[in-house]
């Protein structure tokens, strides 16, 4: 089963779509989680997922505007969808049902 990381990493690689590449995943991610992650932890699990064949990666032509660099493309292949999926189907049904108030503790009623 995919972590947490690698589950939004491929989210977000699925809805950039063509735009997908490391910067545009990463601000992503932050956006919709609201959460700071490091570039260094994106790109290891960029190779992680590519080593288990669920996203492929290659450079992109160099860009103007970023200096002359390219940029690291991702798409997101079948095995990374069924991951994905199967991934958010167990936290949904995990979740359903669940009640979210919160559990004091030391006190019985």
């Amino acid at each position: 089963m995919l972590g947490e990381f690698e589950y939004l990493l491929i989210a977000a690689a699925a809805r950039l779509g063509d735009e997908a590449y490391g910067a545009a995943i990463l601000l992503e991610i932050e956006r919709s989680t609201r959460r700071k992650c490091s570039i260094g932890a994106l790109y290891t699990t960029l190779d992680r997922l590519e080593a288990k064949g669920m996203i492929t990666t290659w450079m992109g032509n160099p860009t103007q505007e970023r200096g002359g660099r390219s940029k690291r493309m991702v798409r997101v292949k079948a095995k990374g969808v069924e991951a994905a999926t199967a991934f958010h189907e167990a936290v949904s049904m995990m979740s359903h049902g669940t009640s979210w108030e919160a559990v004091q503790t030391g006190t019985r009623k």
